[in-house]
Parts: structure tokens; sequence; C-alpha cells
């Protein structure tokens, strides 16, 4: 029985693992991984606590860390969206949540990084093309970014060098489901290029 129970957790690993192996892979170098974090659901009943760390390398080969003891509430995700995939911490979604969660608190990485980080660690978690690429639309378009300005920031620690703090980017623009569903067709017919859905976005954001 305990035999069993090992064969199918490593069987989900694996299938984890190989869903890295997605069509994304062929346009951008590098090897492409996650290492799953456990969680747990705080009294709240809103937030979680990450367990274990979450690792997760980009296909170029960048490596996204969300340490042990990081607290989690999907905020980072415009709710409207929580109702195309079920949820920020469920099922293939979870993974790419929490990190996308921990990068946008941490906002030690241009905003525009970390979407693409969302967007490829849900790919590789199994989430469809036209699902990841729908979010990603949304998050572009009316996540909550910032910015590194020049003058007037305290520096802070990352990679072992300082980098300007970064400063949030007033914007009022609410969330438009009308506008997420068109551009959830568009994503469908015509299967643009995140370059693509990027100036779409910038265009209608500004």
């Amino acid at each position: 029985m305990e035999t069993r129970k090992i064969t199918q957790l490593f069987v989900f690993f694996a299938a984890g693992f190989a869903a890295c192996a997605s069509e994304d892979q062929a346009q951008v170098p590098g090897a492409e991984q996650i290492v799953p974090g456990a969680t747990k659901w705080n009294p709240d009943g809103r937030t979680m606590t990450l367990l274990t760390e979450l690792r997760y390398t980009d296909p170029k080969g960048n490596v996204w860390i969300a340490p042990i003891g990081s607290l989690v509430d999907g905020a980072s995700i415009p709710r409207y969206l929580w109702s195309i995939m079920g949820g920020p911490f469920e099922g293939r979604y979870r993974n790419a949540s929490v990190l996308h969660d921990v990068s946008y608190g941490d906002k030690k990485r241009p905003w525009q990084d970390c979407d693409r980080m969302f967007y490829y660690a849900m790919r590789c978690s199994g989430v469809s093309a036209v699902e990841a690429k729908t979010m990603f639309y949304a998050l572009y378009r009316f996540g909550h970014h910032w910015k590194f300005p020049i003058k007037r920031a305290k520096p802070v620690k990352f990679d072992g060098q300082f980098v300007a703090r970064a400063e949030p980017i007033p914007r009022a623009i609410p969330v438009n489901p009308t506008e997420i569903n068109y551009a959830r067709d568009w994503i469908q017919n015509d299967d643009p290029s995140l370059e693509q859905i990027e100036q779409r976005a910038n265009t209608e954001a500004w």
C-alpha cells in the first residue's frame, strides 16, 4: 500500500514537470521547471502560508523563489479572473499564483517580468494557452504596477546589489469584464504572441 502511494506521488510530480514541455518552450531557450511548494490555509480563511519553498525556473533560466513562510492571498490577480480560472489557489493555477503574489509583494523586478513569469508558470503547470494569455492580458491591462524611479529612491538589496525601491503607479482603471471577454475571443481566434497582447493592452490602457 505504501509503495502504491509513493508511486502515485511520483506520477503526480512527473506529470507536473512534463507539462512544462509546452509549445512555448520551442520559442524561448532554457529549461523550465517548477519545484512545488506546500501551503496551508490560515484561520482567517482567505490567506495561505507557504510551508516549503516554491521555486520556478522560467524558460530563460531565471529563478523565481517564494520562500517558506510567504503569506499569499491571490490579491495580485484581478478578482474577476477568479471566475475564469476557478480561484488563484485551485488546481493548476496554485503554484503560479503563489509565485506571482510573492513577486508582486517584493517588487524587486519589473512588473512586466513578473507577469510574463506568471504566464509561463501557468503554461508549465498545464493551464491552456487561451486561459493563460487571457490572464496575462488582464494583468497587463488592469494590474497594480510599479516603477523604479531614478531620483529620490531609497535602495533595496536584490541579488547582492542595491537597486532603486519600487514606487506604485497610480491606476484609476477598474477591471472591465467586457474588455477581458473581447480579448479572450481575440486570443482564442488569432493566437497572438505575448508582445501583441502587450501592445493591445498598452493601446487600450492609455
